[in-house]
């Protein structure tokens, strides 16, 4: 099954299916163990943290910082600023400062070593700090002064990166945006400044991620459900092909993790995102089924470059796309304090370069001790040893957490797609094989709606089927589809 981003657009206690699904995603978060509630002591803390915080001496307010993020967001981990600076461009990114409202060693600093993320599902959020921190006090909103650590970035005309450094400041963004509508605004020319060049300086970074030999996964987003609680909430999906604004404003973040890991490997102690390059079997299996599924791979083209050249809205390159998936396992974190990790262990093989998180601490415990390391080496200080002492035990934290985000995610998508198909049980549906799986059994992609599961029976890779809905049971997330025909195509 493809992993997906899944939002639900309508109120789930309108309708029977709806009360199921929300009964469902309650059993989900209670068999992974998500810590729903806050103990008293951490909220305690918390509170006191807002009213005490360690605020920086530095201020940027006059820098028109702007935010982008998806409708309703609250916590707001980044602000950016982008300007020309000569036949250059210079990018201030400010990323939300939760060290100035989190004693280390108390309640609320053990707690979030217990939660390692925030958890999304699609009827609520399970967060990382207190709400009254991660949406109110450390976020980033608009026409509030914040404390941050801001990156500021040189680039070069061909987006090629310069100078950089790190420091504490206050900031105040200006502007809250979603990426619909900065995508509106730069394709009609209308945007400010920071806008456009965002799309610039996007473009020239996508290049040199190509140029290096980078990928990126273009997964789309799976949307759940129109309609409103008056008129009664229809259970549909459908996938949402990223925009190029989000593309643009993703390359921001990934630079700045790349700026990252050379400080920290410069100054021998960090903590770097790490993954394996994918064998060269995994990748001539990957083309074997680009091939099956009858798109054009040019020899020579590396495989991230050829992800890109793909349709986001043809189901069967969204096929080509859940194939991919197998090509960027392995992810892990890397801990070093003196010694260098080997070479091939310092690189995130999808990036082709170093890399670490320092972009969205209020959503990821890792992120805090990097932003604390990579601002005592650029200013030239002593890393905190509170940074310093958790760096071994963070991938461990990371790794734990980060499983049972993805358990979360994958059980809800289930259960989404069960409510969509439960009153469909019988019926036939077009649909894509996309992989095999053992005991006669094969991943297929419907083609409307948009699910991806597995169903019994045999098929060739690539051939489009006719799949039957034999059974879909919401409060057990759990699809049976059957393959009823085969037309090669």
């Amino acid at each position: 099954m493809v992993d997906r981003a899944t939002t639900l657009t309508c109120d789930p206690s309108a309708t029977e299916t709806g009360q199921l699904l929300t009964r469902a995603f309650e059993r989900i978060r209670e068999e992974q163990e998500v810590r729903e509630t806050f103990p008293e002591a951490a909220l305690a803390e918390a509170e006191q943290a807002v009213d005490s915080p360690e605020l920086p001496d530095r201020d940027e307010t006059s820098v028109d910082f702007i935010t982008i993020d998806p409708p309703g967001s609250m916590d707001l981990d980044q602000a950016m600023h982008i300007a020309r600076d000569g036949e250059g461009y210079r990018v201030r990114y400010a990323i939300a400062d939760v060290p100035a409202f989190l004693a280390e060693g108390g309640a609320l600093d053990a707690e979030t070593r217990l939660r390692g993320q925030t958890i999304y599902c699609p009827d609520r959020r399970v967060p990382l700090h207190p709400p009254v921190l991660s949406e109110e006090a450390a976020s980033l909103l608009p026409d509030a002064d914040r404390p941050a650590y801001v990156w500021d970035i040189r680039l070069t005309d061909q987006g090629e990166r310069g100078s950089a450094e790190i420091y504490r400041a206050m900031v105040r963004s200006r502007r809250r945006y979603t990426y619909t509508e900065v995508q509106q605004l730069v394709d009609d020319g209308e945007g400010e400044e920071t806008l456009l060049l965002l799309k610039e300086v996007g473009e020239l970074r996508i290049a040199r991620e190509i140029a290096r030999g980078g990928a990126s996964l273009p997964m789309p987003e799976q949307e759940v459900g129109v309609g409103s609680p008056e008129s009664g909430c229809e259970y549909q999906l459908s996938l949402r092909p990223l925009l190029p604004a989000e593309d643009w404003n993703a390359q921001i973040s990934l630079l700045t993790g790349m700026v990252a890991a050379r400080i920290m490997l410069d100054g021998a102690v960090g903590i770097l995102r790490t993954m394996p390059e994918p064998t060269d079997g995994a990748v001539a299996r990957f083309r074997r089924e680009v091939e099956a599924l009858g798109a054009q791979w040019p020899a020579g083209m590396p495989y991230g470059e050829f992800l890109r050249t793909l349709d986001k809205t043809d189901t069967r390159h969204l096929a080509i796309v859940n194939a991919a998936t197998f090509l960027f396992r392995g992810a892990g974190y890397t801990a070093f304090d003196g010694e260098l990790p080997r070479e091939d262990e310092q690189v995130q093989s999808a990036i082709a370069a170093p890399y670490a998180h320092v972009t969205a601490p209020l959503r990821r415990l890792v992120d805090r001790f990097g932003l604390a390391v990579c601002e005592a080496l650029s200013a030239g200080r002593d890393v905190p040893a509170w940074a310093r002492e958790a760096l071994p035990g963070l991938p461990d934290v990371m790794q734990e957490t980060g499983a049972r985000a993805n358990a979360v995610d994958r059980a809800c998508v289930t259960a989404v797609e069960a409510a969509v198909l439960r009153d469909r049980v019988g019926e036939d549906f077009e649909a894509v094989v996309v992989d095999g799986v053992d005991g006669g059994r094969v991943e297929v992609q419907l083609v409307d709606p948009p699910v991806s599961d597995v169903a019994t029976g045999s098929a060739r890779l690539g051939s489009a089927v006719t799949v039957r809905v034999e059974r879909a049971d919401v409060l057990e997330g759990e699809v049976d589809l059957r393959i009823v025909g085969q037309e090669d195509r």
